[in-house]
């Protein structure tokens, strides 16, 4: 979790964003169900969230929007969806990880310029942001935000000045800009979608009826009714017309050099999504299967922390034969922030959040399976919740190896010396955070939970699909 947000709960990731896109050619108000897709994809990110429409058929330029801080449904209700009309719009949630977290920075962007208006959603992180900013800058560009987003805003404006079509622009935009990026970009006319060359963030390709739709997580085509057409390439650009998809790979790298967030498989996205073909539920079983063969363990029982844990949880004790179980139960009623009088309170934050099942493990050897340890501020609390409810050992197992660096992509793993394992053994983490025993999956299994797809695991290496950059520009943007 990040250092400077406003009410941290738990020590915990988080994804920078998702985005959801809808045309609809028979001419329907499409804000309702992407209200709804934004819903399937809250987990992505709590902080703010927004939603801007036009009617193609209507004024050529105007757009209706509206966003706000908060929940999805926090932020809209009915009476700010109601003026919403029009036949194509995109939609945002969002955690902050580059740029504050205030109104300002929601999405959707919407841009007016000298050929339109441009309304755009962007999912990642781009580690250029600074240096085209500042290009921009002296060419007399004034920035309403803190955000990377913006900048690819501005470019994609710019370039649609010598571009015969808007899906020209975006092309020569993103060979611009560097990172990770999945973009949904709502021109007068067209929705188009594009995703970097490594693919680090997802994008999928929905239909229902004679609407189609861009999505983050393929969850979200699932809720709103939709039937899934296939991902988006990593460096593909498609744009969406009543006339069809217009698909441009110029920009596709081979596939060994693709690198997808491993995170988005472990931990970021719903286990009912699936990512390039590849079942986020599945892998998240065959992390917990591969702990089972690689790490055993005499115990009674198997537990997951819920909820990215679970499924894991569930692997382990399928190969293990070990019963699974659970011993947490979640407040789902803790949302974005709660009051917390000062830091010093971060432990009964936890016990908010979550709470022990006695029952379920009094007298009980207890396997506690997480996705990840990050500070360990939050693990050790958690083994000692067993403890005093009864576990007589505790022994975790973790569904990703060590995190040993940070991430520049869009995902707020911090700085190397805030890492509990820089610097320190697994058997000195064990000690830290209280466990009988602790094991991470192995690095070399990483692959095997995606069906061999390309990732990028730099988190946990130190080796990125490109170069990252030569300091930590990250936050730069708040200053």
């Amino acid at each position: 979790m990040k250092e400077n947000s406003n009410n941290p709960v738990m020590d915990e990731l988080h994804e920078e964003c998702g985005v959801f896109g809808m045309y609809d050619f028979d001419g329907g108000d499409v804000a309702s169900t992407i209200y709804y897709g934004l819903f399937a994809l809250q987990h992505r990110g709590q902080e703010s969230c927004g939603i801007a429409v036009s009617d193609t058929m209507g004024p050529k330029g105007k757009v209706l929007s509206h966003k706000g801080m908060g929940l999805v449904n926090e932020v809209f209700d009915k009476k700010a969806l109601e003026p919403l009309k029009g036949d194509i719009g995109v939609g945002h949630v969002r955690y902050s990880t580059a740029g504050a977290s205030t109104r300002e920075n929601a999405q959707p962007l919407v841009l007016n310029y000298v050929k339109g208006t441009l309304g755009l959603a962007h999912n990642g992180n781009l580690i250029n942001a600074l240096e085209l900013r500042e290009e921009l800058s002296l060419t007399g560009a004034i920035f309403q935000t803190t955000i990377d987003s913006e900048v690819i805003a501005y470019h994609i404006a710019r370039e649609r000045l010598n571009s015969k079509t808007v899906q020209e622009a975006v092309g020569r935009a993103c060979r611009k800009i560097k990172g990770a990026y999945a973009l949904v970009v709502m021109s007068p006319r067209k929705l188009i979608g594009a995703r970097d060359p490594f693919g680090f963030k997802p994008l999928v390709i929905g239909k229902r009826d004679n609407a189609y739709i861009l999505a983050s997580e393929t969850c979200a085509l699932d809720t709103v009714g939709a039937t899934f057409v296939r991902d988006v390439r990593p460096g593909e650009i498609v744009t969406i017309t009543p006339q069809g998809i217009e698909s441009d790979t110029s920009m596709c790298l081979p596939e060994e050099k693709e690198g997808r967030c491993i995170f988005e498989y472990i931990y970021f996205a719903r286990p009912d999504s699936a990512i390039d073909g590849v079942s986020v539920y599945e892998s998240r079983i065959k992390a917990g299967r591969f702990l089972a063969m690689d790490s055993p363990v005499e115990a009674d029982i198997v537990v997951g922390v819920p909820e990215s844990g679970n499924a894991a949880a569930m692997g382990y004790a399928m190969e293990s034969g070990i019963p699974y179980g659970t011993a947490f139960v979640k407040n789902t009623y803790v949302g974005r922030t709660f009051i917390k009088p000062q830091q010093s309170s971060r432990e009964s934050s936890v016990r908010v959040k979550l709470n022990a099942l006695r029952d379920a493990v009094k007298g009980k050897r207890v396997i506690m399976i997480d996705d990840s340890i990050v500070r360990g501020t939050t693990s050790d609390q958690i083994v000692s919740m067993l403890k005093r409810a009864g576990a007589t050992e505790v022994h975790v197992r973790i569904s990703s190896p060590p995190f040993l660096w940070p991430c520049y992509f869009g995902t707020d793993v911090p700085a190397r010396e805030q890492l509990i394992a820089y610097n320190r053994s697994i058997e000195d983490i064990r000690k830290v955070i209280g466990a009988d025993s602790l094991a991470y999956l192995r690095e070399e299994r990483l692959g095997e939970l995606v069906d061999g797809l390309s990732i990028c695991k730099g988190c946990f290496s130190g080796k990125y699909p490109m170069e990252p950059p030569t300091e930590d520009i990250r936050g730069e943007y708040d200053k």
